[in-house]
């Protein structure tokens, strides 16, 4: 059933797909636990070809190829590479291309992805290209939701910044796939851009904006909070005016003590540290969920159970 070569965007995938990679996700978690072993990709070499700073993508990448037997080739620090002397990225894709079977690639601009993919013999998985699409985050992120047995009831608030965070618009074109009620809070300035809500409605989405989290917080069973990205702004004093705009503390969760809340990470000052250990907190489990579902990925992109 699955036979996309890359995986560039959540939008190119089915809800059949979605669901496939999730179970499949299920079936490995013993393995991404250390709790079994597996030897299904032996063999095979993945490239993460990294041009921005990260830590939970890049290392889950890493620790899901490695938990199923599998090699890695880390280029996190562009620097030490080529690309300091100024090689392009297609040259630099045409040469790793032949050192491995599949890269995963991160870029601070928009279809880097995209391009690589129509350059690259081996897979690319999209490790996230600038404001553009995350689709692996998306997908550890449905996983999330759907340990919780929430995805077939799902009223979701995405909080913070909505206009760059690359996150959100992978999630929001997921989760209209599943009918979720979704709830967009943002400043004026960093609102959910015009083009992905005129799409998420033409897909049936139900959609509600607002400026406050308290405006909607009883309506909600999940609450996914981002950091505003000062590197995402063009403009410092732009940034400088809705920094800290959020803070979810304590107080704000006696008005729904039953919602989960979920973020990508890294987090600043946007969640009160000391619901950190919450009931409510889910961030750092979701973190982990980036191993089994990208260890689902790769054996899916690389054939092999």
């Amino acid at each position: 059933m699955f036979t996309r070569r890359h995986i560039i965007s959540t939008r190119e995938f089915t809800k059949e797909e979605i669901d496939y990679i999730l179970s499949r996700a299920e079936a490995l978690e013993p393995y991404a636990r250390g709790a079994k072993r597996s030897d299904a990709l032996a063999g095979k070499i993945l490239t993460n070809l990294f041009y921005e700073p990260s830590t939970r993508t890049r290392l889950s990448f890493e620790v899901a190829m490695k938990r199923l037997g599998g090699e890695v080739i880390n280029v996190s620090t562009p620097e030490m590479s080529s690309a300091a002397k100024g090689e392009n990225l297609v040259d630099t894709l045409r040469v790793v291309s032949q050192y491995c079977d599949i890269i995963a690639l991160r870029h601070p601009k928009e279809g880097a992805s995209r391009l690589a993919a129509s350059f690259s013999p081996v897979p690319i998985i999209n490790a996230g290209d600038g404001a553009g699409q995350h689709p692996t985050q998306t997908l550890l992120d449905l996983y999330t939701i759907k340990k919780e047995h929430l995805l077939d009831s799902l009223r979701i608030a995405l909080i913070g910044d909505l206009k760059y965070g690359r996150t959100v618009h992978s999630l929001a074109y997921a989760l209209a796939l599943y009918g979720a009620t979704l709830f967009f809070v943002a400043p004026e300035a960093l609102r959910m851009p015009e083009e992905i809500k005129m799409d998420l409605r033409e897909a049936g989405a139900d959609i509600f904006e607002a400026t406050e989290i308290n405006e909607v917080i009883r309506e909600i069973n999940v609450l996914y909070v981002t950091r505003i990205q000062r590197e995402r702004f063009p403009d410092p004093t732009e940034y400088s005016k809705v920094a800290g705009t959020y803070r979810v503390t304590g107080e704000l969760l006696k008005e729904n003590e039953s919602v989960i809340i979920m973020h990508p990470l890294p987090k600043l000052d946007e969640i009160d540290p000391a619901l950190d250990q919450a009931k409510q907190a889910r961030y750092f489990i979701q973190a982990f969920y980036g191993i089994p579902v990208r260890m689902a990925v790769l054996s899916i992109l690389l054939e092999r159970a």
